[in-house]
């Protein structure tokens, strides 16, 4: 059939994540378009991109705002914007929507859901709790993210790293708290223990841009921490990323609120890299927790935790085996699948 897929955020397109490093919204957006197009859809994406083109046959073209889409698609699905829903109007329509859904409740989403009764798509049990029940709209279905081809690939088990944790997440979200665990806590503990950091404003595009000097002053209070084994780096493109999950020993992310899905720990998880977080937001979904990794009730348990994995080969071993063997999550064509039944 043919799908639509429409989007008014950033500037991306098709090419983004083989050259950049790419939010985890937009990012998926990418891969579902590649895996509908892989399931012999025909797929258009009107989008902020710079030009039209043509990847992994999928068909990209600026969006225009003052018209609807007029394609007479079987699908359509409208990324997070409100202005979005119901550009085509004979297509079944798809919400899919990405931050906690509270800001569901704004009377131009409310209205727009109301006018047009869109299936919201939401991206696990947490994050579909936040949406208030009371919401007009065509359904609701829960269809969590895949995972890019390199994370899901066999590997087998590896050696245990030197004691080498990592982030990847945005910095905003926890790092100035991990930091400061980092110095008082864990790095005494482990004193050849090094903290690396992938992460950045150029990650999320305009709204990195924005917040960038909130980000900059988390990411300067890093590079203060040198002595400390803390070391930072440019953010990476998935692929590129996967070499330095694999390199290191433990993901270290207290977790947020704002968190719906959590890719950094579910990449990490699929290749075998257990992890330490806090049950905030969606991020324990992440977590098989005691087998995979720790939920940590407190920062307490947390620098424990970290301490244990950072120092302990023959947990680090255990859990290893256990993410590697368990934690291969949904692929992308899984999720293409589903949101292809939302059509029939």
């Amino acid at each position: 059939m043919l799908v639509v897929m429409a989007d008014d955020g950033i500037v991306f397109d098709g090419t983004t994540p083989e050259r950049a490093p790419l939010g985890g919204a937009e990012g998926a957006f990418v891969s579902l378009a590649e895996a509908l197009a892989a399931r012999g859809h025909r797929v258009l994406v009107r989008n902020r991109c710079a030009a039209p083109l043509t990847h992994h046959g999928v068909a990209w073209a600026p969006l225009d705002e003052a018209r609807e889409f007029g394609e007479r698609a079987g699908l359509y699905i409208a990324n997070r914007g409100d202005r979005l829903i119901g550009r085509v109007p004979a297509a079944r329509g798809v919400f899919w929507i990405h931050n906690p859904g509270r800001y569901l409740k704004k009377p131009r989403y409310v209205w727009a859901l109301l006018r047009h009764r869109p299936v919201i798509v939401t991206l696990g049990a947490h994050h579909a709790a936040t949406v208030p029940w009371w919401l007009p709209s065509g359904g609701r279905a829960v269809i969590p993210y895949g995972l890019a081809a390199p994370f899901r690939a066999p590997r087998p088990e590896r050696s245990p790293p030197p004691p080498r944790a990592i982030f990847t997440s945005n910095p905003l979200r926890g790092l100035g708290w991990l930091l400061e665990l980092w110095v008082r806590r864990i790095r005494p503990a482990v004193p050849a223990a090094e903290l690396h950091i992938y992460g950045g404003p150029a990650v999320y595009g305009a709204v990195g841009d924005a917040r960038a000097h909130e980000m900059n002053a988390v990411l300067a209070r890093a590079d203060a921490l040198g002595e400390h084994g803390v070391r930072r780096h440019a953010p990476l493109p998935r692929e590129q990323l996967v070499s330095a999950l694999e390199g290191a020993r433990v993901m270290l992310y207290r977790g947020d609120e704002g968190e719906t899905f959590c890719l950094a720990v579910a990449e990490a998880q699929a290749l075998g890299v257990p992890a330490v977080v806090q049950p905030l937001g969606a991020v324990a979904e992440r977590i098989i927790d005691g087998v995979t990794g720790t939920i940590a009730r407190d920062d307490e348990a947390f620098a424990a935790a970290a301490i244990a994995l950072l120092g302990d080969d023959t947990l680090w071993r255990r859990q290893h085996a256990a993410a590697l063997a368990r934690q291969k999550g949904a692929s992308w064509d899984e999720a293409a699948r589903l949101f292809e039944e939302l059509a029939a």
